[in-house]
């Protein structure tokens, strides 16, 4: 016999205005019941291996369990309300508040590595503790984050416990979807000129691929890139590096940036409030947070505190809110 029969719910796109009618459609995968006899609970199955059995599958099942659901997100979210670029402390800080203030908002996420969190995982220098300087721990008690309070700073036993909290609660939102392992390869980008620029553009979705796919462009031909269209997006791509201050760096050459500041020497005291302070939009469409943002203003970096990661990402989506509904009607022109 074969497993359990499995549903899931597929968001319904966006109306007119760009809002969900907040219905969802159950799609039946068609696999047929459990086989009798299976533990019901873990107590069950404890000290009783010799009968334990897993329920049958084929592997195809397994294989179109996957690939339904993949095919299903690329489909519902060719159209998103916002993409997200990163999904480090700052982007999923940027996804669990704008979630949370727009749960009619469709979010797309996207994150270059297999696994999402930056450089969140671990503090500095590979050591685990995760020191915030306050008030960033208002953010840690909205999301459920014990730490220690050392006076003007707090500590989290293990940087983990903050990242994979927060990916936790950004996943189980239903506006969400997370493309990791994902580049972003470019910017769709619209006519917006102005008088004092007839060239400006504003930024209307991504150019994706697999991040396979884009470090290889060199020695492979005929690689070519999907899209997202969105009327707005957060770059959060961190400093320069192989993918970092990727959206920034982009605006340059198009042309639409005379340079880039470059990112400054180490300062705590200067660098974590000028992040969140200067998280804005730089371009029609284009909001930047994080330490992206070092290298558009030429502000310090900060080193291992985060707490400027966590503030910027709350207010990134703050600035997503103001502006959003001002770029859906552009887009819909």
């Amino acid at each position: 016999m074969s497993p359990p029969a499995a549903t899931y719910d597929i968001p319904v796109a966006s109306n007119g205005n760009g809002i969900g009618n907040g219905l969802s459609v159950k799609k039946n995968l068609a696999v047929k019941p459990a086989a009798n006899g299976l533990a019901k609970t873990l107590d069950e199955m404890e000290n009783n291996w010799e009968a334990f059995t897993f329920a049958p599958i084929r592997e195809s099942q397994v294989s179109r369990a996957m690939t339904r659901r993949y095919f299903a997100d690329l489909d519902n979210y060719a159209e998103s309300d916002v993409v997200i670029i990163g999904a480090g402390s700052c982007g999923l800080s940027a996804a669990y508040t704008l979630a949370s203030k727009r749960p009619d908002l469709k979010i797309a996420m996207i994150e270059a590595s297999v696994s999402p969190g930056g450089g969140a995982w671990l503090g500095g220098q590979l050591f685990s503790a995760m020191v915030m300087r306050k008030p960033a721990e208002l953010f840690l008690n909205e999301i459920g984050v014990p730490y220690e309070d050392e006076g003007d700073f707090v500590v989290v036993k293990h940087a983990a416990l903050f990242t994979s909290t927060l990916l936790s609660k950004v996943l189980q939102f239903p506006n969400v979807k997370l493309f990791n392992a994902t580049a972003v390869e470019d910017l769709i980008t619209r006519p917006a000129p102005t008088a004092a620029d007839p060239n400006a553009v504003r930024i209307a979705g991504v150019v994706t691929n697999w991040t396979l796919v884009s470090m290889h462009h060199d020695d492979q031909s005929c690689m070519d890139p999907n899209t997202i269209n969105a009327p707005l997006v957060i770059s959060t791509t961190g400093h320069d590096g192989p993918f970092g201050a990727f959206s920034v760096k982009r605006l340059v050459s198009m042309q639409q940036l005379e340079k880039l500041g470059g990112m400054r020497g180490l300062d705590m005291r200067t660098a974590e409030d000028a992040i969140v302070k200067r998280t804005r939009e730089i371009v029609p469409g284009l909001i930047v947070g994080g330490m992206e943002l070092s290298e558009v203003d030429g502000a310090n970096r900060m080193g291992p505190t985060f707490g400027a990661m966590a503030l910027s990402g709350v207010k990134a989506a703050e600035e997503a809110v103001g502006v959003w509904d001002e770029r859906k009607a552009q887009n819909d022109q």
